[in-house]
């Protein structure tokens, strides 16, 4: 489908640090705030803008064009787009995909989606790796700077925000066969569809519970195991959530967390976590697995990380992965326990297969 050419009204974009890029109104007319990231996949931008851990951030697309292929409803991770608003070099209005079902300007508008296009991208991650993630300002119905950067102070840091309740589900529900072989609770801290459906395909049924779900509700449903999902915000905001997971392990049933569920695993083990200088999201991210010696192409999508000073001073934790450009910790298990975690995205829909074999290791467990 070929949209027809229309002019694009001014937008800005103006980060804390008091930088302005100055673009073309994308998505719905209006202002939005978040906490500022990029991602450099190659694909799978709707994937991305529906990712649950995106909530409360303004997502910078390095990939110079977005939009082309348009929105096609199977190709979502929840059931909303999650980001707060985008930020592109193109911003294609048409799409020439046959089983899109629309644009992605139409898409951003029925999910009031504020964006801006015709950014020097470049320039802006090259500034956020540089300068670390801050909170940023899109409008394209405000052309103020003052404005702007006044309502951008009443923004607050991610640091110390807890946003998994907002997309947490508020009723369990089940998934699968009932008579399936496995049957494994997962707490949604804001579970992405893949991960379910990875765990429903090795003969799982699932019941995925709100993050609040005391542990004798959790117990009543008999599983096998637990499965720890990923999530938005700062996971030392949630001391609760911590608990739960450390009764969990507790149990001695075997446990899986991912993202956000593997930060908390480590908190509820003493391992305290801390906000990284600009994070990891993309889907070529390299991880070597230290159990196997073997390396991992990953997707990732996460602005803290666990301390692998605590981790040193604990001996029953063991590192199993880390990043190969940081070296940061990316997965651990217990010596002791059938628990494990990993930082990044087995699951990766879209994006590299290398690390489903996790999965895999989680069901052979139970």
């Amino acid at each position: 489908m070929q949209a027809k050419y229309q002019v694009k009204a001014k937008a800005l974009l103006v980060l804390e640090d008091g930088t302005v890029f100055e673009g073309k109104a994308a998505g719905k007319t209006g202002t939005t705030t978040g906490e500022i990231c990029f991602n450099t996949g190659m694909t799978g931008y709707q994937e991305i803008f529906t990712d649950p851990s995106y909530t409360g951030q303004i997502i910078v697309m390095a990939n110079p064009h977005i939009g082309n292929y348009g929105v096609e409803d199977q190709e979502t991770e929840s059931d909303s787009v999650k980001i707060a608003g985008m930020i592109c070099k193109k911003f294609n209005t048409g799409f020439s995909r046959a089983r899109s079902k629309k644009s992605l300007q139409q898409y951003f508008e029925e999910n009031n989606i504020v964006s801006i296009s015709d950014v020097d991208t470049r320039a802006l991650v090259r500034h956020i790796r540089d300068k670390g993630a801050m909170n940023c300002i899109i409008s394209s119905d405000n052309t103020s700077i003052e404005d702007l950067k006044a309502r951008l102070k009443t923004v607050p840091s991610m640091q110390g925000l807890e946003l998994s309740s907002r997309v947490s589900t508020q009723t369990a529900y089940t998934i699968g066969n009932e008579t399936a072989k496995h049957k494994v609770a997962v707490l949604d801290f804001g579970v992405k569809k893949n991960i379910l459906r990875s765990l429903a395909q090795r003969d799982c049924y699932l019941k995925v519970f709100p993050m609040k779900t005391k542990l004798d509700e959790l117990m009543a449903f008999q599983p096998n195991g637990f499965m720890l999902s990923n999530g938005p915000g700062d996971p030392g905001a949630m001391p609760e959530e911590t608990e739960l997971i450390k009764q969990i392990v507790n149990t001695g049933k075997p446990v899986f967390g991912i993202c956000l569920g593997h930060q908390l695993l480590a908190q509820s083990q003493g391992i305290s976590t801390y906000k990284m200088h600009a994070g990891h999201r993309g889907i070529n991210h390299p991880v070597k697995n230290l159990v196997t010696g073997k390396s991992e192409i990953t997707s990732q999508n996460h602005g803290f990380t666990v301390n692998a000073e605590d981790i040193a001073k604990n001996p029953e934790i063991e590192i199993t992965h880390v990043n190969l450009n940081d070296n940061t910790i990316e997965g651990i298990r217990l010596r002791n326990k059938s628990v494990f975690s990993v930082q990044y995205h087995p699951e990766a829909c879209p994006g590299p297969h290398d690390s489903r074999y996790l999965f895999d290791q989680f069901t052979n467990s139970l």
